[in-house]
């Protein structure tokens, strides 16, 4: 298993809430995210998870509690270079008319910024980052003409181009098929390990978090658990969760 650091805490969450009518969706969350760790965070349908990573982003902004983001409050948060995000696919228009190419140098942009022009060494990170993911011979092709599982890759690769210190992806593997799926995880264990690239993913998977993550966290509302996944998998909540069917294993 791939030894983490915990000297470097890069996200930090103290006592969170955030609502979206009168009651708490997420209620006095706490955590800290270190370089280099694989977080999985599950929990049942409606616990959260979402709104969690929302929070974490800065989509949302907490109803009281703080987040950071390498040690600065996210409401001062300017660097955004330094985090990359993976949607769900679907969330995405996969028939936009745009080359591979052209869509992972939108993951310039945050260092970029707006009309200023990709130089040469935007370029050579944007074949670099297709490069990681095994896409760079796809380069110029219609992402729409990309598998799902091609245009995940193609996905990550947008994330890796602004050359993040953290990714978030949320639910990256819905709709694609088992073989993809394995893959793609392959594909991210080797980014976590060899990049030493701090990965939070939300998945409804809980045998893929148990297996790939460092770190587990199930939220329910409030974290309920934050640690390492096989203690996860001995406790409560574990056989909570499956009796519920809120999640699949």
């Amino acid at each position: 298993m791939h030894t983490v650091d915990h000297s470097q805490t890069i996200i930090e969450l103290k006592d969170v809430c955030f609502s979206y009518t009168s009651e708490d969706v997420v209620k006095n969350v706490s955590l800290q995210i270190h370089k280099g760790d694989y977080v999985g965070i599950v929990g049942p349908n409606g616990g959260g998870k979402s709104t969690f990573l929302k929070l974490m982003l800065g989509i949302l902004r907490p109803a009281s509690g703080t987040v950071k983001l390498f040690g600065v409050d996210i409401s001062q948060f300017k660097d955004w270079s330094k985090i990359g995000y993976v949607p769900q696919r679907t969330t995405v228009d996969a028939n936009f008319p745009v080359t591979v190419e052209e869509f992972v140098m939108m993951g310039r942009y945050s260092r970029l910024g707006l009309f200023h022009f990709p130089k040469q060494d935007d370029r050579e990170r944007v074949n670099k980052s297709l490069r990681q993911v095994e896409m760079y011979e796809y380069k110029n092709r219609q992402i729409s003409e990309l598998s799902g599982g091609q245009q995940q890759r193609v996905f990550i690769a947008r994330a890796l181009a602004s050359e993040p210190e953290a990714i978030f992806l949320d639910e990256p593997t819905v709709g694609v098929d088992v073989k993809t799926q394995k893959q793609f995880y392959e594909l991210l264990r080797s980014l976590n390990q060899k990049l030493d690239l701090t990965l939070v993913l939300v998945t409804h998977e809980l045998d893929i978090a148990a297996h790939e993550a460092t770190e587990l966290g199930y939220i329910n509302r409030t974290l309920e658990y934050y640690g390492e996944p096989k203690e996860f998998l001995k406790g409560d909540y574990f056989h909570e969760l499956i009796g519920k069917g809120g999640i699949r294993h």
